[in-house]
């Protein structure tokens, strides 16, 4: 029976782990579409600077000197764009530079929140045919397998009986 549920548990966390190239694929493309929308934004809000004879600075400061809430929030929103566009750029870089399995890694430690709510949301499973796709569910066996084997130590500590006379 413990053979069985460990080949169960196995299975699952291989099959969990399969899908995370095809998620980040999928959070790349979107990647994309959100530096896109970023720099269309910044470059409105550039292009409205100039022709009031304001440089993007110049701008923002106006902004978040108003007296008016909504125009500060408006100043503060224009200079969160540009710093997650920033952000987002850099992870597009090093996301185009990297292998398939340092791709997943990347993700990992540096996922912007709002991009990998939306890909989760939108996301469409895919069997893994790529050597990243055998290898993150062998990673994922492998771990199953392991979590099994410290259970299965946990409970023969827990069985085992104190010697007579302690």
């Amino acid at each position: 029976m413990a053979r069985v549920l460990m080949l169960m548990i196995m299975l699952v966390s291989g099959t969990a782990t399969s899908q995370l190239p095809e998620f980040s694929q999928q959070y790349r493309q979107r990647l994309g579409g959100t530096i896109d929308a970023l720099e269309e934004i910044l470059a409105d809000f550039r292009r409205d600077a100039a022709e009031h004879g304001l440089s993007p600075v110049e701008a923002i400061a106006r902004q978040k000197a108003s007296g008016d809430p909504f125009i500060r929030s408006r100043g503060e929103s224009m200079v969160q764009a540009e710093i997650r566009l920033s952000r987002l750029k850099l992870q597009q870089e090093e996301l185009l530079t990297a292998g398939p399995v340092q791709r997943m890694v990347i993700f990992a430690r540096g996922f912007d929140p709002q991009l990998a709510k939306a890909t989760a949301e939108d996301y469409e499973p895919a069997v893994p045919v790529t050597i990243a796709g055998f290898a993150s569910a062998g990673a994922g066996a492998f771990a199953g397998f392991l979590f099994m084997r410290l259970l299965a130590g946990l409970a023969r500590l827990g069985r085992r009986r104190r010697p007579k006379g302690a």
